[in-house]
């Protein structure tokens, strides 16, 4: 590649991830379909993407630590029920039917997108919900579900995830924005990354320009998502989450 092309990769994946941090995930819309137009086969541009959204995560946490509003048990419980989903995710999709997985995960990203514009209200205000032993049991579950998805398929696995936050444990969008940038664009990623490395080929020459980008994209979308207010992060959420939808089904 001459440094155009790196250029564009870089240009990108500050897009992509912008995006992505402003709405809690999605930055496999733009940027894995990219990377297979741009002439890798599926399994080579999941994992050289998987790498690069670690980038994603480290630089939405520089930004979102400086707030100091994050829950570490709640951060600390996003990691250890969602990691060995994430793990046993990467193993699935080996053996599994990718565009089978694809139009399933798009009707499911389709719904979030429907359920969030017919709650008004919901994620615009904090309420703890299911706080007992038995909620966050169930949370840890589905959070553990919504890990295996993101261990095999990279667009919009983030957006299940700041859901769950809203519904399940009452968050707001811009808290739970910060908790899924944090946990799963760092800790979730670093992991399916590092797992895609050992079963799949991985294109290292155009990683600098990848992580580069998605440090950057991360960290601004972080801040876009800071200043923002909860109504503009729901829209936000909603419009990607319907996006990533569309794009799953189509294919």
């Amino acid at each position: 590649m001459d440094y155009t092309q790196h250029l564009l990769l870089f240009v990108i994946a500050v897009v992509a991830n912008w995006f992505s941090a402003l709405a809690g995930g999605g930055a496999g819309l733009i940027q894995l379909p990219i990377l297979i137009f741009m002439g890798l086969p599926f399994s080579l541009a999941l994992a050289t993407h998987k790498i690069a959204t670690v980038a994603l995560g480290l630089g939405a946490t520089l930004r979102h630590l400086k707030e100091k509003n994050s829950s570490i048990p709640l951060l600390a419980l996003i990691l250890l029920a969602g990691i060995p989903g994430v793990v046993l995710g990467a193993y699935f999709i080996i053996d599994t039917n990718d565009r089978a997985a694809e139009i399933v995960l798009g009707f499911l990203t389709l719904s979030l997108a429907v359920y969030s514009i017919l709650k008004p209200e919901l994620g615009l205000t904090k309420t703890r919900l299911h706080r007992n032993a038995t909620g966050i049991a169930l949370g840890a579950l589905g959070l553990f579900v919504i890990g295996i998805a993101n261990g095999s398929l990279s667009a919009g696995s983030g957006l299940f995830v700041t859901l769950w936050l809203v519904y399940w444990f009452g968050l707001d969008y811009r808290m739970a924005v910060a908790h899924t940038l944090i946990a799963v664009g760092l800790g979730w990623n670093a992991s399916g990354a590092i797992t895609m490395t050992l079963l799949a080929a991985v294109k290292w020459d155009w990683l600098p320009a990848l992580v580069l980008g998605s440090l950057v994209g991360g960290y601004l979308g972080a801040n876009s998502s800071i200043k923002a207010g909860n109504i503009w992060i729901k829209r936000c959420y909603e419009g990607v989450t319907f996006l990533v939808g569309i794009k799953l089904l189509m294919g």
